[in-house]
């Protein structure tokens, strides 16, 4: 399955992509705000990239965000706790991709997707209160503010952060 949004293909994670996300995953902004498992070499990189390509499960659709034209890694994409008509999403990107509307074209492309094939009701965006970036992302993908979710989550830097919950429903305009 890939998804096409302008200037971005959403593709499935390949075993190839496994050096780049090595690189990507140690990056000082991504490590901040996303509570990932310790990648510190290629070996944990490549079980990174098979349990985001594995979605026997059901619970997840994950997909890397890639250049359409050289298919360089631009980030990540991740549909998850997907549950009857309910989901939340979440992404990062890598420096190069960040200003550039990469993270919000990739998540409207998802969320469009994930509303008319997967039939979801409801999709959840959350973030840090403090990731000012990721705020912007969901106001331009459509995702209202609903309101702050005192410390309850655990980032990269081990501190528990209020999170600002936006929300996206299949019958917004």
């Amino acid at each position: 399955m890939e998804i096409s949004a302008p200037g971005l293909l959403l593709r499935p994670w390949r075993a190839t992509d496994a050096p780049e996300v090595m690189l990507a995953l140690r990056e000082a902004a991504i490590a901040q705000w996303n509570p990932l498992p310790g990648v510190v070499d290629l070996e944990a990189a490549r079980a990174w990239v098979r349990r985001r390509a594995d979605w026997s499960s059901l619970e997840h659709v994950s997909l890397a965000i890639a250049n359409p034209t050289t298919d360089a890694l631009l980030g990540s994409l991740s549909l998850h706790q997907i549950c009857g008509e309910n989901a939340a999403i979440g992404y990062w990107t890598v420096e190069q991709a960040r200003g550039r509307g990469v993270a919000s074209r990739a998540v409207t492309a998802m969320t469009d997707w994930a509303f008319q094939f997967l039939r979801l009701h409801r999709i959840e965006l959350c973030h840090a209160v403090a990731n000012a970036a990721s705020c912007r992302v969901a106001e331009k993908a459509g995702y209202r503010f609903e309101g702050v979710l005192r410390e309850s989550h655990r980032y990269g830097d081990g501190q528990r952060h209020d999170e600002h919950i936006h929300g996206r429903l299949a019958t917004d305009a």
